[in-house]
């Protein structure tokens, strides 16, 4: 099975991958975490605050836009 999510707002298409993309880069780059302490990633879409809200392993948390 093939699976895209595409999230269309304001005129604007974003993948999905790269919403997940975008918060792993976060994580280790911006945190200097390896992928593998990364448990769990709750992602919360605003797309009206063009923003992703993140929370990593259920305590770490921040935002970026999209």
């Amino acid at each position: 099975m093939s699976e895209q999510v595409f999230l269309q707002y304001g005129g604007k298409t974003v993948e999905g991958s790269r919403i997940v993309s975008e918060a792993l880069k976060i994580w280790t780059k911006d945190m200097k975490r390896a992928e593998s302490e990364l448990k769990t990633m709750d992602l919360y879409v605003k797309p009206q605050e063009g923003k992703v809200y993140y929370v990593f392993n259920k305590k770490e948390n921040g935002s970026f836009s999209i």
